[in-house]
């Protein structure tokens, strides 16, 4: 099947009550049994069903299965947001005194929970870029996981995700990977090597702004070491399934970052439109990109530039596509602020992904508690505009920003 059709008609989309077209909204907090028999079996694993929607939901297991489909995993689970899904991916495996190898250029928000992780005796060590010959020298007896963006926010660097997988699994170490910019649509990492995939659903597979979600997805293909990995020997017996069993029945269902059923339905309806609006959004952000680079004084940055670094992994690995965020450099803060104000059709807003083109301006928003150095190593300067594109028809986007731009 092809995109839209396997998120339309695949196995993971199953009969509905009164054949409905899309799953009811089980807006409930718990789930009726039988018998006390019936609800002991339910609780100890031994008879599918559902308890209590903090441990599962039959409109957030819906959501699980396409997603996990879509993304070729063996197992998803959904959280109440893209940071909760980062943070529980990787606590899953992680203990007090190892190490993950990850990209100085990452989200910011990304990089404040790694801040955090120390508290917990959980260290980082950063590579300039996440490549095999960046990531070898860092790799130590410590290490258990490295993780990266798929395309980065907003530094759009593309990772070589088969390069690193195979260097991670000759280590012994999972490749964790953040797929939220590139979407299954433009890369499906698992096939490529990845072990486990991580969304902020929030971004495009909502695609309206509507809901704050995220999603975990294991492949199921990893062989955990029981040494390295002790915490997962108990679950040995669940094979493939062994990292979404412990995800299940240890710190996701304690910590209660579980996602809404009203949310997970949001992110049903617009999973199926993910395809069509991907493929005007990464139009409307190649357009923009190459129209708006080096226009009156402007630089622009997106993968599909021939002089970005990144159009050659981008045709091999991600279909030629560079993903839908451009990022504007302006010359200067002053004519960064006037060209945002200049602008009719974009938003001024914090998210990505959405219908709407959405613009800001990182340094003094989303990046403004991280430090100097861990701005300009994500691409953030005082110049920078990150746009998000939306769906607009391309020729009014682009004349909504050239002629924001030759204005200055």
């Amino acid at each position: 099947m092809g995109f839209t059709t396997q998120i339309l008609h695949s196995k993971a989309v199953t009969a509905n009550p009164e054949g409905a077209t899309l799953p009811p909204i089980y807006q409930v907090g718990a789930f009726a049994a039988e018998t006390p028999e019936d609800l002991e079996k339910i609780f100890q694993h031994r008879k599918s069903g559902h308890a209590y929607s903090r441990i599962s939901n039959p409109t957030v297991d819906a959501f699980e299965r396409r997603i996990c489909a879509l993304e070729g995993g063996k197992g998803a689970v959904a959280t109440s947001s893209g940071m909760a899904a980062i943070n529980l991916a990787l606590l899953n495996i992680l203990r007090s005194g190892d190490e993950i190898i990850a990209a100085k250029g990452l989200f910011g928000g990304t990089i404040d929970l790694f801040e955090d992780l120390k508290e917990y005796g959980i260290s980082v060590r950063y590579a300039d870029h996440i490549t095999p010959s960046a990531v070898e020298p860092l790799i130590t007896e410590h290490t258990r996981v490295i993780y990266g963006e798929r395309i980065g926010n907003p530094l759009l660097d593309v990772m070589d995700v088969e390069g690193v997988a195979k260097l991670a699994h000759d280590n012994g170490i999972p490749l964790v990977v953040d797929n939220t910019s590139a979407t299954p649509y433009i890369s499906r990492p698992i096939e490529q090597g990845a072990d486990i995939v991580v969304h902020s659903a929030s971004k495009y597979i909502s695609g309206s702004g509507n809901s704050i979600s995220g999603v975990i997805i294991d492949s199921g293909k990893f062989k955990w070491d029981e040494k390295r990995y002790p915490t997962l020997k108990q679950y040995a017996m669940f094979g493939g399934f062994a990292y979404i069993a412990k995800l299940r029945n240890g710190i996701y269902r304690n910590m209660g970052s579980c996602l809404a059923p009203m949310n997970a339905y949001l992110n049903i309806v617009g999973l199926e439109t993910l395809g069509l609006r991907m493929e005007r959004i990464c139009k409307n952000a190649e357009a923009l990109a190459a129209a708006a680079n080096g226009r009156n004084g402007v630089r622009a940055t997106h993968p599909t530039l021939p002089d970005s670094g990144y159009k050659e992994i981008s045709d091999k690995q991600l279909g030629g596509h560079g993903g839908g965020i451009v990022a504007l450099h302006a010359g200067s803060k002053e004519r960064a602020y006037e060209l945002l104000s200049k602008l009719k059709l974009a938003t001024n807003a914090t998210n990505i992904g959405d219908t709407r083109t959405l613009v800001i301006h990182p340094a003094s928003t989303i990046f403004a508690f991280n430090s100097k150095e861990q701005k300009e190593a994500s691409g953030v300067f005082e110049d920078t505009i990150r746009v998000s594109c939306g769906i607009e028809d391309t020729e009014d986007l682009l004349e909504d920003f050239l002629s924001a731009i030759d204005s200055l």
